[in-house]
């Protein structure tokens, strides 16, 4: 028997494809104000990087998008888990650049942001 989504996930899913939509956003077509914004150095290479970031955060919006529209927990089982991974993977790359790389004080609502979607989707995910 198929397992329906929870409204939980589902809302999770809404939400996060807006987090992703605005970051993708944000890193695509201004990333030079918003790394001025926050105090980081802008550079040619670290902005084609910055792109690459917001294109790929556009990708993850879409696929939360088409999952927030689905019903079946088969059907939204992998984009749960690769959630799991970029959150927790930008979580850890967070910490090490604010704790060791020198990143500004204004990285600390992007790492909140990663861990409080990264612990969503993992308790919903041990939950199914």
């Amino acid at each position: 028997m198929e397992k329906p989504i929870r409204s939980g996930l589902r809302t999770t899913f809404l939400l996060q494809a807006i987090s992703h939509a605005v970051f993708g956003i944000v890193f695509l077509l201004i990333p030079e104000a918003f790394a001025t914004l926050v105090g980081l150095p802008v550079a040619d290479w670290a902005m084609s990087i910055a792109r690459m970031l917001g294109a790929a955060q556009l990708g993850f919006s879409a696929a939360c998008w088409f999952a927030y529209k689905e019903t079946l927990w088969e059907r939204v089982k992998i984009v749960v888990q690769m959630e799991i991974v970029f959150n927790v993977m930008g979580t850890l790359a967070a910490l090490y650049g604010l704790t060791l790389g020198g990143l500004p004080a204004m990285i600390w609502p992007n790492l909140i942001i990663l861990v409080v979607f990264g612990v969503a989707f993992t308790v919903l995910y041990y939950r199914r």
